[in-house]
């Protein structure tokens, strides 16, 4: 086990748990943050993995990854808003909106 292997094995339970944890709870802007956290992270773990194992076939995965993420984002953000139509109402005490 050399250096690159030692730091994907710390960042994999340090790193990505926390941000599976955020983008599984919460609201929805929290998700999309713990959601683009962990694509960054796993993109950074198949670098560490290609360092490690020498193989370049992972370096081609985080640069599939890191190319494809922010469309996956947009998508997301794009399920988060209104319709043009749509007026969002402010819920009132009791729970239901006006």
């Amino acid at each position: 086990m050399n250096a690159w292997l030692l730091a994907a094995l710390v960042l994999f339970p340090c790193g990505l748990g926390p941000c599976v944890w955020v983008a599984c709870r919460g609201p929805a802007t929290h998700r999309l943050a713990g959601a683009n956290l962990a694509t960054v992270l796993t993109t950074v773990l198949f670098l560490l993995l290609a360092q490690g194992f020498g193989r370049t076939s992972y370096v081609d995965l985080a640069l599939v990854l890191a190319v494809l993420a922010p469309a996956g984002t947009l998508v997301f953000t794009r399920l988060l808003a209104a319709d043009p139509g749509e007026v969002r109402t402010a819920p009132r005490a009791d729970g239901e909106t006006s």
